[in-house]
């Protein structure tokens, strides 16, 4: 190959991969974040292992604040985090203070009429006690008649009382007595306290409380329920929507997507590809 020959291979190559990469790049976006270069997240940041506080630092940590992260890298965006409770997210979506939930959140069709979703993960709701007070607490419907904290603000409270009417009440069993409290964290107290038998949140916190107090919680059978967590747009955002599930299939593609599953123990609850709107009732 004479040198010149090799000038224009090597121009070649270059114009295809500065082409490839432009074309990689090239994820659509409304023209108001694209031109701000900011996105507004909102996140709840009391939910370990997707979005919590480290207690040396302060600091925002989870595989959701991971995962969102690298999504924003890829579409060149800078993050605006706004912390809010749980049940702020919806009312601020829809009213346009923030531009998508970072927090988990299950994707459920009553919540469509206002948000549409990319989901991430799959999840279920678990049941758990502690451990030395479980005693004979072996399976779900040992709860039956007995009393379970859940956080009233997300999908566990109904899926767990219409666990007990199919599964308790239906069958001849007292109801579970399912009390809602205000969130992750109270749940937890709830159960510290005495308050209750046993407790139900997702699958992946059980399994964060789980790694964190070893010994110190009884899992009570499999999840009752699975369903999808998504991150959450208003319901007209599908061009934002839509840019972040691409971004998220690029990271899917790549590996770091598992990679930062791995590193919350969280590769059980893995999907194949970002979906849109696939949670079921």
């Amino acid at each position: 190959m004479t040198f010149r020959t090799a000038l224009l291979a090597a121009g070649f190559a270059a114009l295809l991969s500065t082409s490839a990469s432009a074309q990689q790049a090239a994820i659509p976006l409304p023209d108001a974040i694209r031109t701000a270069g900011v996105v507004r997240i909102g996140i709840e940041a009391t939910y370990p292992p997707m979005a919590y506080k480290d207690p040396a630092t302060n600091e925002r940590r989870g595989f959701n604040v991971d995962l969102v992260t690298e999504i924003a890298k890829v579409l060149g965006l800078r993050i605006q985090w706004e912390e809010m409770a749980f049940a702020q997210l919806i009312p601020a979506l829809t009213t346009n203070r923030i531009d998508f939930s970072g927090s988990s959140m299950t994707d459920l069709p009553s919540r469509r009429d206002r948000l549409t979703f990319v989901d991430y993960v799959s999840t279920g709701p678990q049941i758990f006690a502690l451990a030395a007070q479980a005693g004979d607490l072996n399976q779900p419907t040992d709860l039956c008649g007995k009393s379970i904290s859940t956080p009233r603000t997300t999908a566990y409270f109904p899926t767990l009382q219409a666990w007990s009417q199919a599964n308790c009440v239906a069958q001849g069993r007292p109801a579970i007595n399912v009390i809602g409290s205000e969130g992750a964290t109270a749940t937890r107290t709830d159960l510290r306290q005495n308050r209750v038998q046993a407790a139900v949140l997702g699958a992946e916190y059980v399994v964060y409380l789980s790694q964190q107090e070893q010994g110190a919680f009884k899992r009570i059978g499999t999840p009752i329920g699975r369903n999808m967590s998504g991150l959450a747009f208003p319901k007209d955002s599908t061009v934002l929507r839509d840019a972040v599930a691409a971004a998220l299939n690029r990271l899917i593609a790549d590996g770091t997507y598992m990679t930062l599953l791995k590193k919350h123990g969280l590769e059980a609850q893995a999907l194949e590809r970002a979906e849109i709107d696939a949670g079921q009732p």
